[in-house]
């Protein structure tokens, strides 16, 4: 019988097999823009560590290995932010990245009150950007990253989340 993949709150134990996947999702966003010095292939493991100290962090688990992980923080706006997602490449095209989207917007709607969700992701990045759209997500506007890839900043209302008395 195969294992099915659950999702569940990252821990401090996590950090090196999230640094490990992230490295090796965003190596095809890499090669997409040309750049390999985009911000998830230059993070240091401590700076992970510290986003899973302060951030909200979900991994999807197949069995006691990491396979996908999204972050999730609250902006000065009250907007939440979501990042980082990634799927290992093997599981792409399952649903496990709009398992994990929708799992921190719960987390950020739950924990913060986010009124919205943010997300930037790569004007090249189709597969991305298809994800977002499907769930959702509008493009409200750009803005170049310090690595110098143009994004597309994406919203959406978190009316979904909405508590009831």
């Amino acid at each position: 019988m195969g294992m099915s993949v659950t999702i569940s709150a990252a821990t401090a134990e996590d950090a090196e097999q999230i640094f490990k996947l992230q490295y090796l999702c965003f190596q095809r966003e890499a090669e997409l823009y040309g750049n390999y010095s985009i911000q998830p292939l230059t993070q240091s493991l401590d700076s992970l560590k510290g986003e899973l100290a302060e951030d909200i962090v979900l991994v999807a688990r197949l069995g006691d290995e990491v396979v996908g992980a999204v972050r999730g923080s609250t902006e000065e706006d009250g907007a939440g932010k979501i990042g980082k997602l990634c799927v290992h490449p093997r599981l792409q095209g399952h649903g496990l990245g709009a398992r994990l989207l929708r799992g921190v917007e719960e987390a950020l709607a739950d924990g913060s009150k986010a009124s919205r969700f943010r997300l930037f992701t790569g004007r090249k990045s189709e597969s991305n950007l298809r994800m977002y759209r499907k769930a959702g997500y509008v493009a409200v506007g750009g803005r170049t990253a310090s690595d110098g890839i143009e994004l597309v900043m994406l919203e959406k209302e978190a009316t979904d989340y909405a508590v009831s008395a």
